[in-house]
């Protein structure tokens, strides 16, 4: 938004200028009015050239003596900040998405051993007894089977207890240590759990095996959840909260 209001003021300024004669090169700066106008023109090129490498300089220079003497305008003054506030969000996406990409791979190299560790486990899983595997990937075993109803889908709020540990069995959250439960709506946690508590009844007992791309992938949680990382819950479906 900082280059969007830059640029936006850029063109607000100019406006403020009237229209003179084009003159050839100065090659002194006499005053401080003559200061100041180099420096504000030295200013908008450096910051253009830092933020929008990629602009058409010809129609950079026309826009800006079109809006320096008002006059043969292609866009109309009120139009000049949607344009460059749609066209830089439009950029801001694009340039988060490239980082994010680019943090992934470096996260795919230097947590590969997490990564594979997370599959042997659910490979070898997935063959015991009562493991069950949904189409997603999800692994579960019911511990004990709800009497209640089940929740309607992914907007519907619950109130659980719920156990957490890596699958080196290391503890990293547990509402049941500390003795509250937790409420929450299911669209609002990971994909693993949105999926995993709608095949719960209220009363039933769930132990989920959760996959990276069902928790949270990339992303590092705490010192005890390193990206793509392989998660376990056990999780108590309360109550249904209408």
């Amino acid at each position: 938004m900082r280059i969007i209001n830059k640029l936006s003021a850029i063109a607000i300024v100019a406006t403020m200028f009237s229209c003179v004669n084009q003159k050839a090169d100065v090659k002194s700066l006499e005053t401080e009015i003559d200061s100041a106008s180099y420096a504000l023109g030295l200013n908008v090129a450096t910051y253009v050239k830092s933020n929008f490498d990629e602009a058409n300089k010809d129609l950079f220079y026309q826009g800006f003596r079109n809006g320096l003497d008002s006059t043969n305008l292609l866009m109309s003054k009120k139009d000049v900040g949607v344009v460059l506030s749609s066209y830089f969000q439009k950029k801001q996406v694009a340039k988060m998405k490239e980082q994010q990409e680019k943090a992934i791979k470096e996260a795919e190299i230097k947590f590969a051993d997490v990564k594979k560790a997370g599959i042997e486990f659910l490979e070898k899983n997935k063959t015991k007894k009562d493991v069950k595997t949904t189409a997603s990937g999800l692994q579960y075993i019911v511990l004990k089977e709800g009497t209640g109803e089940k929740p309607e889908g992914p907007t519907t709020k619950v109130k659980v207890h719920y156990h957490g540990t890596s699958i080196d069995g290391t503890v990293f959250d547990s509402s049941v240590d500390r003795g509250t439960p937790s409420e929450f709506a299911l669209n609002q946690v990971i994909k693993g759990w949105t999926e995993g508590v709608q095949l719960m009844k209220v009363g039933a007992k769930y132990k989920f095996f959760i996959p990276q791309e069902l928790a949270y992938g990339a992303q590092q949680k705490g010192a005890v959840i390193k990206p793509f990382s392989t998660l376990i819950f056990e999780i108590e479906l309360l109550d249904i909260i209408k």
